[in-house]
């Protein structure tokens, strides 16, 4: 027998097995989700949500594609929320701090009230690679924003209206455009990978349970 919780989907109370995350458990109590489900399984954002535990004063962001559900669980799935994309020549602006007062002013009046970081599905410090866009220290920036999936939720409960995921973006475009030094062994691999080199390990890979998968990308070896 499936153990089962309480939860409530805007409002509206369903029991459904606690081994479900959130997007699962909407399908199982009947909603036929068509938007905000982009990956179904990892990163892409889409799924952004915010849920309160009954009884707890809290309010929880998460991706509903990784989060498991809870008893007395209360949920609602955030729609599309409209950040500010500035439209820029990347191939023409400046590693300048001048670039972000020039895109993205609203950054400068921050309040440092911490919103952002405090709603980040993902746990990022988000008020500090906002501080670092500020200064111009597009590197910090990037490096601290790395594992962003622009799902919007710090925008959405900043006062000061700034689109934090856009300011990223470009901060990490910039560093990797006019920072970073050159990767020639990574020109070698692309060109290896082109001439069909790794074609029968990545058909292999493919085959292989999304478990394996998991494992074998968690237990990788990251270069430094």
């Amino acid at each position: 027998m499936e153990n089962l919780v309480n939860i409530y989907l805007f409002g509206k109370k369903y029991e459904v097995p606690d081994n479900l995350t959130i997007m699962t458990a909407m399908e199982y109590a009947g909603y036929q989700l068509v938007r905000g489900c982009g990956c179904r399984n990892g990163f892409c954002g889409a799924c952004a949500t915010i849920y309160r535990i009954k009884g707890e004063r809290e309010l929880k962001a998460c991706l509903a594609c990784q989060t498991k559900v809870e008893n007395d669980m209360y949920i609602a799935t955030l729609p599309f929320f409209p950040l500010v994309k500035e439209s820029y020549d990347i191939e023409k602006i400046q590693a300048s701090e001048s670039v972000m007062m020039q895109l993205y002013p609203e950054i400068y009046s921050c309040i440092g009230c911490n919103a952002c970081t405090k709603s980040c599905t993902q746990g990022l410090n988000v008020l500090q690679y906002i501080a670092y866009a500020q200064r111009g220290d597009f590197e910090k920036c990037a490096k601290e924003s790395f594992d962003c999936v622009m799902c919007g939720v710090c925008s959405a409960r900043c006062p000061a209206g700034i689109s934090h995921p856009q300011v990223a973006m470009l901060a990490r475009r910039i560093n990797g455009k006019y920072l970073a030094p050159e990767c020639g062994h990574l020109e070698e691999r692309v060109k290896e990978i082109k001439n069909g080199d790794f074609t029968d390990l990545i058909e292999a890979l493919m085959q292989k349970p999304i478990e394996e998968m998991k494992e074998l990308y968690n237990t990788r070896d990251i270069e430094k």
